[in-house]
């Protein structure tokens, strides 16, 4: 597998609307295209890259449900990452980003925090999710 560059951080927020506001504000972002997802959030755009992805809760985050609820990385070699996930018997989950092709391999460090790590393309079609 080769990793790209950091993908996106996605943040946790019972403050949805000010927050789109303060990204476009004073980061200079652009409110943009969105996966029809079931839960209320906005993805916020650096050009072409959806950089900061919001998800609208309905109480502020704790130390039990942190603000940063994942980072995420594109890549290539789906097939050689899942392989050495399963030899190191590691759990993990993929799920398909609606509408947008995207192939997710959802994993967790050692404190817990949650990766994913993204394919799109050919390498993805036939995956069973």
């Amino acid at each position: 597998m080769q990793l790209g560059p950091l993908n996106h951080v996605n943040i946790r927020t019972a403050n949805l609307e000010n927050m789109v506001a303060w990204y476009q504000d004073v980061l200079g972002m652009t409110l943009g295209k969105r996966p029809p997802f079931r839960f209320p959030g906005a993805w916020l755009y650096t050009g072409e890259q959806a950089a900061v992805h919001l998800i609208g809760i309905d109480k502020p985050a704790s130390g039990d449900d942190p603000k940063l609820e994942h980072f995420a990385f594109a890549a290539t070699g789906l097939t050689s990452f899942v392989q050495v996930l399963e030899d190191k018997g590691m759990d993990y989950r993929l799920d398909r980003v609606p509408e947008f092709g995207i192939l997710q391999v959802n994993i967790f460090d050692p404190d817990g925090n949650h990766i994913h790590v993204d394919f799109i393309g050919p390498e993805t079609e036939g995956q069973i999710v």
